[in-house]
């Protein structure tokens, strides 16, 4: 990372700081025992303190230190993000839930009872660390090795390929971990991931360890990966945050893969239900009854939390990443002096490929593309098309995916998109269907405070977090708008390119 990437990290990270209690919600305060969830993501670091009955009662958010580095790396300022992030975040909560309210009775803090905390991060990700777990490089993201390839995650090479690259660029660390064993580490003392993460490490991970064939092949040795434990599994009581320990002495849970916690609260485990994150990633789910022997060629295929049944689908680059890089370029105008009205009619296209496409081309190379655009078109038009685009992605997954036999039949959103009205309306328009979104945007943080909760006994089943899973009201297409984008869907498809063979064949 360049020492300008460094700075600008630094001054996103303080910014993030001094904005700690802005977002804060306070929506009840009583006697529950209750834990917290903090997620690691690609643009923030999201922490949550929920009840037993999964209502947040205080909420803070920290902006990662996210640049694009030498050969279209994504990168994190791993120090400040995967490190201190967490910390602050948590710090920020307790200090939040020490504030008396209704039902504290007699003065006593909130804070004090907050039970367990676990993480969960994105996926693959790899940093250097020192012999306490502390990042000694760049984190490196998803994508910064190339395209992770068309088998789903657990098949995939990319973790491995991170790998090298970190072992390349800093030889000789103590150890080469995700983003969730160094939160743990800053958090507890322990570089520690769970088994879901372990398995997103492709041919790194056999299922029983690190395999040390494979480690050695991209440049480091099987001691050098953290260690693997069962989501929410006990890692033992919080360590100090800022010089003191922590006075309500909680346990320290292993959270999981972002992915995973998410679908744990989402309530989507009937066959035809549709999952879509809404993220800096665009993530895309269709649940199938069994294990479907052949998938079409490009998407990904995993097992359901629920037995006997799988998800197909996998992850596109048209997600938060995206939607952000359209309105950054297109610094909407004052609705005032915008070129021409916005119709249903008058929307073009966009193929939504800033940082190559993920399922199910797997293709680097791919950029954005336009058409239709107009001199009459303004910033507005350009926005819808934007937003389409996250929507074409999502219906052309959906169609492949049915191909497995199993018709869609209902949309859950969640992610941080979900507080965002004009992409909702786009989504369900070129869908023709309404969506549903997630009460509670931090659905990742949400479901890794139930593995929390799992991890100080007050859990026993992950089936129970399906108690926790709440929805906004639906966002309902607008007949004239969903007909004129799904005129739009036909011929942004006839525009993609030509897939490759299925693998194996």
């Amino acid at each position: 990372m360049t020492g300008q990437a460094q700075s600008a990290g630094k001054e996103r990270l303080s910014a993030g700081k001094e904005r700690l209690s802005a977002g804060k919600e306070r929506l009840s305060a009583g006697n529950e025992r209750l834990s917290a969830g903090i997620d690691i993501g690609t643009t923030a670091v999201k922490a949550v303190a929920v009840d037993e009955d999964g209502n947040v009662v205080w909420r803070t958010r920290v902006a990662s230190a996210l640049s694009v580095g030498p050969g279209d790396r994504l990168e994190h300022d791993a120090v400040s993000t995967w490190w201190e992030a967490p910390r602050a975040a948590l710090r920020a909560l307790a200090k939040g839930l020490e504030v008396p309210g209704p039902g504290n009775q007699g003065g006593q803090e909130v804070g004090q009872r907050l039970e367990a905390v676990a993480v969960s991060a994105m996926m693959p990700s790899v940093a250097p660390v020192d012999e306490r777990g502390r990042p000694i490089g760049a984190g490196l993201l998803y994508g910064s090795a190339g395209p992770a390839g068309p088998g789903d995650p657990t098949s995939s090479d990319e973790m491995a390929r991170l790998a090298a690259l970190a072992a390349s660029d800093w030889p000789g660390a103590s150890g080469y971990w995700p983003a969730q064993g160094i939160a743990n580490a800053s958090l507890g003392g322990q570089g520690v991931i769970d088994l879901a993460s372990a398995f997103a490490a492709g041919s790194l991970f056999n299922g029983a360890g690190w395999e040390e064939r494979a480690s050695q092949a991209v440049g480091l040795s099987a001691a050098q990966l953290p260690r693997v434990v069962v989501w929410g599994e006990a890692l033992g009581e919080l360590g100090s945050l800022g010089g003191e320990r922590s006075r309500a002495q909680a346990v320290l849970g292993a959270g999981s893969v972002d992915g995973l916690c998410e679908q744990l609260v989402a309530g989507v485990s009937a066959p035809g239900d549709v999952l879509i994150t809404l993220g800096s990633t665009l993530v895309v789910w269709l649940c199938v009854p069994g294990w479907p022997e052949e998938v079409p060629a490009g998407l990904w295929r995993v097992p359901h939390l629920a037995g006997g049944m799988a998800l197909v689908g996998g992850a596109s680059n048209a997600g938060g990443l995206w939607a952000d890089w359209a309105d950054r370029v297109l610094r909407p105008a004052p609705e005032g002096s915008r070129a021409g009205g916005l119709s249903p009619d008058g929307v073009p296209l966009w193929w939504p490929w800033a940082r190559g496409e993920r399922v199910p081309w797997h293709d680097a190379s791919l950029r954005v593309g336009l058409s239709g655009g107009h001199l009459s078109h303004g910033s507005a038009h350009l926005r819808r098309a934007a937003f389409e685009a996250t929507g074409f992605v999502v219906r052309h997954i959906v169609g492949l995916a049915s191909a497995c036999g199993t018709v869609p039949r209902r949309y859950v959103v969640t992610g941080g998109g979900v507080v965002n009205q004009e992409w909702l309306r786009a989504l369900c328009e070129v869908l023709g269907a309404p969506v549903l979104p997630m009460a509670v945007p931090e659905g990742a943080a949400l479901g890794a405070a139930f593995l929390a909760r799992m991890a100080a006994g007050l859990e026993t089943s992950l089936a129970d977090a399906g108690r926790w899973s709440r929805w906004a009201a639906p966002v309902e297409p607008r007949p004239e708008w969903a007909e004129a984008a799904g005129e739009r869907y036909e011929r942004w498809a006839e525009g993609l390119p030509a897939r490759g063979p299925a693998p194996g064949s």
